[in-house]
């Protein structure tokens, strides 16, 4: 896992260096950082993911890139869903909700209408994949 933990390191730096000019896509997809609290270790993680815009909200979507597990970040925010969220130029304070149902099953729908490669993901594995929305928190 090392691998995986030092390309996220990477990733993490680049954005944040080159935040300014435009925080922008990530090989055609839109990046944002996510910074969960461990659901065990209490510890700040930080992860880098796509995401897609809904109104006012993020999603962002557990797929693992079709893994038979969640990812870990997917724990964390289930256990401590007050999240921090770094896009673009802004670093906010947000809250994470797992979608559920109708909602769920509407918004995949439209994820998959933009990013085909969603339904590969859900075809390897039969847990179905979160989308989570994250919304700001009022201060």
């Amino acid at each position: 896992m090392t691998g995986q933990n030092d390309y996220n390191r990477q990733l993490i730096e680049e954005f944040r260096a080159n935040r300014s000019k435009s925080g922008g896509p990530f090989e055609g997809r839109p990046l944002l950082l996510l910074t969960t609290t461990g659901a065990k270790s209490g510890q700040h993680r930080t992860t880098p993911m796509m995401y897609v815009p809904d109104g006012d909200r993020l999603l962002v979507i557990a797929s693992n890139a079709g893994a038979p597990a969640h990812p870990d970040w997917y724990y964390n925010l289930v256990a401590h869903p007050e999240v921090t969220v770094e896009v673009g130029t802004e670093t906010y304070d947000a809250t994470a909700v797992v979608t559920q149902g109708a909602e769920r099953d509407q918004l995949w729908t439209s994820i998959v209408d933009k990013y085909p490669f969603f339904t590969e993901h859900q075809a390897k594995i039969t847990r179905q994949i979160p989308v989570i929305a994250l919304s700001r928190r009022k201060q």
